[in-house]
This record gives C-alpha cells, structure tokens and sequence, in this order.
C-alpha cells in the first residue's frame, strides 16, 4: 500500500487526512482518503474512494492531494 498520513494543528482543531492507494482483486487501483477531526470519539470522519485503471494514474492523483492538502497548510506525519 503507497499513501500518505497528515496532520495540521489550527486554532486548537487537531484534523487529520490520509490517502492510501491500493490494488483490488479486479486489477484496479483505489485511491482512499479519509478526513475528519482527530481524538473526537464517536464522530467519524469522511471517507471517499476513487477508482484508477492503472498506478500510475493512481500515484499522479495521490501526488495531486498531498499538495492540496500541503496549501491548506496539513504536514506529513508518515510517508
């Protein structure tokens, strides 16, 4: 599995946003992302998956969300 984990600290609110890319038994490649505020029991974040024919495809949009979430200001925790 390729992905990322991040976090940003802001005004008290610790969020978090990770991405992970994986294979599926059809030969796909699935970009997950999940968000959401962290140590808020009970309240779950937002998940979202996107489907990718190849990994190549899969790794560009993956690169494309970590600079996203890099301007709305998240650092990496695990690479």
């Amino acid at each position: 599995m390729i992905g990322f984990h991040m976090l940003r600290n802001r005004k008290g609110q610790a969020r978090y946003y990770r991405v992970d890319v994986a294979y599926n038994l059809f030969g796909e490649y699935s970009v997950l992302r999940e968000w959401g505020m962290r140590g808020r029991p009970g309240r779950a974040g937002a998940r979202h998956v996107t489907w990718f024919a190849n990994l190549r495809e899969a790794c560009l949009a993956t690169e494309r969300l970590e600079r996203r979430a890099r301007r709305r200001g998240y650092n990496t925790l695990i690479q």
